[in-house]
């Protein structure tokens, strides 16, 4: 079985349906290298919005503020941006490895994300336990079932800017997330094996 990477130590890093074209491309050159998430203002109350694959539009929750051109951590703000996307987990218990471009490891308990800006390791992957602040990557709720960590505030990474920005699922009625970009289950795994390796995620207001 891959085993997860280890902790970076040094300086690194139901509105719109899915249409019936969001199927595995046939060729690597016809993958998609960038979609695009913008908010919904008639539903900011709700902080949902529609992520753009191609021909395809999919509904998605952002964060709960909307979306931030100045992200803060605890601002539950999705950050504005252009951002990869560098690697992707999956809990082994409720799912196979996704078909997928990115490299994608199994989440188990020992496995979290420091979102403490007084730490070296802060917006980084941690094995637990650790006296840090964080949250752990494996949950009951489903929402970290398949998740992709995007390179928002990686290298160079700025205290207090923000942490764990991720693509992930979102609950069952795309209810707001505390900064991240989130879509129904069903609907990343049918995205995944249409992205590029070197795919990015544009999020903007």
């Amino acid at each position: 079985m891959t085993t997860p990477p280890k902790p970076r130590t040094s300086r690194s890093t139901r509105l719109a349906k899915p249409h019936k074209g969001l199927t595995r491309p046939k060729r690597a050159a016809d993958r998609i290298s960038r979609i695009v998430a913008t908010a919904l203002p008639r539903y900011a109350a709700e902080a949902r919005g529609r992520l753009h694959a191609g021909q395809t539009v999919i509904t998605c929750a952002i964060g709960a503020a909307g979306i931030s051109n100045r992200k803060r951590e605890g601002d539950q703000a999705s950050p504005a941006g252009y951002f990869r996307l560098i690697e992707g987990f999956f809990k082994p218990s409720v799912g196979r490895r996704p078909r997928a471009s990115l490299p994608f490891f199994p989440i188990n308990r020992t496995l979290g994300w420091c979102d403490d800006p007084n730490s070296g390791n802060y917006n980084r992957l941690v094995h637990l336990p650790t006296a840090a602040r964080h949250e752990n990557l494996w949950r009951d709720d489903g929402l970290y079932d398949l998740v992709i960590v995007l390179d928002y505030n990686i290298l160079p990474r700025r205290k207090g800017a923000g942490s764990a920005i991720f693509l992930h699922c979102a609950r069952s009625d795309i209810a707001p997330t505390e900064g991240c970009i989130a879509l129904r289950r069903e609907d990343l795994r049918k995205l995944l094996p249409r992205l590029a390796r070197d795919a990015v995620l544009i999020v903007k207001r």
